[in-house]
Parts: structure tokens; sequence; C-alpha cells
């Protein structure tokens, strides 16, 4: 979709004045979107690129985005898309951006990091992101400062497990008594495959092909790996048949469901996958390569 959206906007504006890059991040970019996905984008341009050439990148970021819109990618809620200026900027301030984050990882970065490790190349000069991307993972894994606290951050997102294994539900507001199948669910997984890519610098963006290729390069032991994707597809596939399950009763999918809507048998093999989840987070807290 993006892809054709590019097309379309680069006929309408005729040839771009330097050369450009448009990526996708965050679940986009992860290719992992859902019913309830927003767009995430950025544009890296060509250092030789001047403020006069912003104009023509700004209006081919309105029109990708827009169209992404109203395709039912609906815009990002944190403004994070190359109709920011912020994200709409030469490649050498993506590398003062990036080394920024790792220098002080704070709670920020960290955020901004998360999202931004996800990137993938969607149109235009995949030259102007290949040796950012290197250098990147390579300094992020050689600054144990920053991987720190990305493990740590990682370990605040945890699934719903109440001290006797039971699921742990949402005490009141407008989700009470249900799980979150995002936050607290496939959100812990994709922050262990994001860690395990850093701490093995794999270039790898997809959460699925990030705990493979942990599990070759022997980052997380081969049972942990494989005791992980289960438990990934298991809640990955419950979220999405939740999402589908609102959408034929015409209500609007979203992320939150009801222990009382399942099987005995489902729910069994749920708080299973959570519990999978908690293992691995544990082993990484203490720096084992789990399951092993």
């Amino acid at each position: 979709m993006p892809r054709r959206l590019l097309i379309l906007a680069a006929a309408a504006l005729g040839p771009a004045p330097v050369p450009w890059l448009w990526l996708a991040c965050g679940s986009q970019g992860r290719r992992e979107q859902t019913g309830v996905s927003d767009q995430d984008n950025c544009l890296i341009l060509d250092d030789s690129a001047g403020a006069e050439d912003d104009a023509y990148f700004a209006e081919l970021a309105r029109i990708v985005s827009s169209g992404l819109d109203t395709c039912g990618f609906v815009y990002c809620p944190g403004d994070m898309m190359a109709t920011n200026p912020r994200w709409r900027q030469k490649r050498r301030v993506w590398r003062g951006y990036f080394d920024g984050w790792i220098d002080q990882p704070d709670g920020a970065a960290q955020m901004l990091a998360s999202v931004m490790f996800d990137l993938r190349p969607i149109g235009g000069t995949e030259a102007l992101f290949d040796d950012l991307q290197a250098e990147t993972l390579a300094r992020a894994r050689g600054n144990s400062i920053f991987v720190a606290h990305m493990a740590a951050n990682a370990l605040k997102h945890t699934p719903p497990l109440s001290l006797f294994r039971g699921f742990a539900l949402i005490r009141s507001g407008e989700h009470k008594n249900t799980v979150d199948l995002k936050h607290s669910g496939v959100v812990p997984v994709v922050d262990l495959g994001r860690i395990y890519a850093l701490q093995g610098a794999i270039p790898a963006v997809n959460t699925r092909a990030r705990l493979r290729a942990a599990k070759e390069r022997g980052v997380v032991s081969e049972a942990g790996a494989t005791e992980l994707l289960d438990a990934y597809d298991l809640i990955a596939e419950t979220r999405l048949r939740h999402q589908a399950a609102a959408i034929r009763r015409g209500k609007t999918p979203d992320n939150y469901l009801s222990p009382q809507d399942m099987s005995e048998l489902e729910r069994n093999h749920l708080r299973g996958a959570f519990m999978v989840v908690k293992a691995l987070q544990s082993a990484l807290g203490h720096g084992r390569a789990g399951l092993g």
C-alpha cells in the first residue's frame, strides 16, 4: 500500500530534488499490523538536501500519510510520521538522533529507540539506510548501559498473570475485567525480540524472524526460543480472532479480551503462553538465555 502511494505521489510531484528513502517503523516496520494499528513512518533525506527542498518532501509525506489514513491505517496519535518535520530529516540528522538515544538512554530515548529500531525501507534509495542501520546496531550493542536500559524498559510490560497464575484483569474503567492483548500480550514478546536482536546484532525487524535468528545465534536457548515462538503465535492469533469477532458483530475492534468469552481450554492455553513469556522475561532480568 505505501509503495503504491509513493508512486502516485512521485507522479504528481515530479522528480525529487535529492535522493530520499521512506521507511515504516513500529508495527508497520515489523509487518505486524492488526485491525487497530495506526501508521508510523519517516523520511531519510540525502545530506545534500537544502531548506528549499523540504516543501517537496512535506507534500510527499502529506499525500502518502493521508492515503494510508483513507485506507484504514489511521494517523499516529503520537505524530510519529513523515508529515512531522522531526521525522523528515537528512541522514546526518538521523545519525545524530540514534547517537543521542544510545549515549543518553533516558525514558524518552528508550521509547523512541524502541520504535525506530524497527525501521523497514519501503521506497526510495535504500543505500541511505544500509550503513546507518549497521552502524547503529553495532554502536547500540557495544554500549552495555544502553542495552541494560533497553532490557529494563522491556521488562516493564508484563503478562497479565496474578500471584497464583490466574489472569490479572484490568480492575476499573472502560475495559474492566479484561486483559490487554497488546500491551500485556504481544508487546512483551516484541520487546524481548528487540533486545535479542540488539544483543546478537540481528538486522531483522520482524519479531518471529528475530526470535528464530536469536535461537540460531545462541542469544536465547533453543528451548526458550521455540517456547516463545509458540506462545507469541498463540497470543497474536487470539488477538486477531478477538478483533475479527468484533468486526463480524459490527463493533469497533480493540485489544481487550474478557477471559469469560473463552472456553476453559482456550483460557488454559492462553495462560500457559503468558507463563512462557514471564519465564523468558525473568531469564532476561537475570542475564540468562532462558529455558535452557
